[in-house]
């Protein structure tokens, strides 16, 4: 019987729990208080399967991962990121896989554990998802032991009266900063629990300047490197006031520095320069970069074109010059090309649609101060920095100390008597304070000195000699004189 106008609409769970009573399905067989069977089927012992009712949504079949290393990955991932997308999560746990439908399949296997849950799902059909409070306490478990920034639970909030969810609304920005770290990790720079948000830097005035992310991927050349994702929705010029905090931030001293160094600092603010990065604040904080200078700092940048892109950097070198352009050395004068980054901010650029095209170990990150993208390791290097330095340093002593050598060789006496150049050691003889007493002849080479110095030793030794006495004189011999006595 077909229904009236009069009676309410069924809703698709009611359709699901009542009866049919069209006649055209009307079972051959009359009703019993015994499980049903369909007329002309033989009973199933374990009752009807899903597929049975089509009104009863199916759900795909996925790899159970209740225990084991993919549920402490997924965890940990949501944990430190909060909010993040199956694309974005299979970069962040297993990048080897080809794509990531067995993600998706382990966040439906979490989802019936009650450990993660949908928040929302994008115009693109890109779902959203979070932790439970129950995955929630689980990731607190698996990241505070190790020093990790837990993120903050997103709990499950309903309008009063309408019954909808809300803040459900998804962060663009948040969004930009996952995906930068996904493409960081899938490139094998970096570790998810190398990976830090919304880390804060207090200043001397109290003001905290917070990294949306911070890296630590030493095994792949970056101990360090604080980001900053733009949307651009910050003018340049505000980026370049962050980029001064920075700066400002890595010449702090902590505060149990040297109670001479910081009167010093504070009544010469530029001798911060002299103090080494030991000694500073910053190196309390992160480890060392590996390279002179402060902490490295990258801005990234998404969902804007290449024209606003190069437009922000190009303020970002101009008006940031102080901050992360290198000086000359002192010793410039002696022929040295090499800069001085000790004091500098290295600061490197790029976009997450790069990052994502060509891959962050790609060329795609540019040097402000620098023509071309480089890898994000040479762009950090400085070639011209400190081992040019020592290497020039090295040459130009040698140069010094071979003029200097030539200019005494040129200078080096020469025997007023043989024509011979003087020794070292005759030199030092005649030149040295008191020397003279002794060094006879000044003009005369050291053989001509020593000759000479023989005869005179060998006239003293003659004069020494006493004359004979006369009683030591030889007897004459009895000769034949004239007078001889005959005998």
């Amino acid at each position: 019987m077909a229904s009236t106008a009069d009676e309410p609409e069924q809703t698709p769970e009611q359709a699901r729990k009542t009866p049919s009573v069209d006649p055209s399905i009307t079972p051959s067989a009359p009703r019993s208080g015994e499980r049903g069977v369909s007329a002309g089927q033989t009973g199933r012992a374990r009752g009807r399967r899903r597929s049975d009712n089509p009104h009863v949504p199916r759900r795909p079949q996925h790899r159970r991962t209740s225990t084991g290393p993919r549920r402490r990955e997924l965890l940990q991932a949501l944990g430190i990121f909060q909010r993040a997308t199956p694309d974005q999560l299979w970069k962040l746990t297993r990048p080897e896989n080809r794509h990531d439908k067995l993600t998706r399949d382990n966040l439906l296997d979490l989802e019936d554990h009650h450990l993660v849950r949908i928040e929302s799902v994008q115009e693109d059909q890109r779902q959203v998802w979070v932790l439970t409070k129950r995955g929630h306490s689980e990731a607190k478990q698996l990241l505070e032991p190790k020093g990790i920034r837990l993120s903050v639970l997103r709990e499950e909030k309903y309008d009063p009266e309408t019954g909808e969810l809300l803040g459900t609304g998804y962060d663009d920005h948040a969004a930009a900063v996952t995906g930068v770290a996904a493409e960081l990790h899938r490139a094998g720079i970096g570790h998810r629990l190398g990976f830090q948000t919304e880390i804060g830097h207090r200043l001397g005035n109290s003001f905290v300047q917070r990294a949306d992310l911070v890296v630590r991927a030493p095994a792949a050349g970056v101990p360090v490197l604080l980001m900053e994702i733009d949307r651009r929705t910050e003018d340049a010029h505000d980026l370049v006031q962050k980029l001064h905090r920075y700066w400002e931030w890595g010449r702090l001293l902590p505060p149990d520095a040297d109670k001479r160094t910081v009167d010093l600092v504070r009544s010469r603010p530029d001798a911060i320069d002299t103090v080494d990065h030991e000694e500073r604040l910053w190196r309390r904080v992160y480890p060392p970069t590996g390279r002179e200078g402060l902490p490295p700092v990258a801005f990234v940048f998404a969902d804007t074109t290449e024209a606003k892109v190069d437009n922000t950097v190009k303020v970002l070198e101009e008006s940031g010059r102080r901050y992360w352009a290198p000086r000359r050395y002192e010793s410039y004068h002696r022929g040295i090309t090499a800069l001085d980054y000790g004091q500098a901010v290295p600061v490197v650029a790029t976009t997450l649609e790069q990052l994502q095209e060509h891959g962050a170990d790609g060329e795609v990150w540019r040097r402000l101060g620098r023509t071309g993208e480089q890898t994000l390791t040479a762009a950090l290097d400085n070639p011209d920095g400190d081992a040019l330095y020592r290497a020039q340093a090295a040459r130009a002593d040698e140069r010094a100390a071979r003029r200097r050598a030539a200019e005494r060789e040129a200078q080096r006496p020469v025997c007023s008597r043989c024509g011979q150049k003087f020794t070292d050691d005759r030199w030092e003889e005649t030149t040295a304070r008191g020397g003279a007493w002794t060094a006879g002849d000044l003009t005369v080479c050291g053989t001509c000195h020593a000759d000479d110095a023989a005869r005179e030793q060998a006239a003293r030794l003659q004069a020494a000699v006493p004359p004979p006495l006369e009683d030591d004189r030889e007897p004459a011999r009895p000769g034949r004189g004239l007078f001889r006595r005959r005998g």
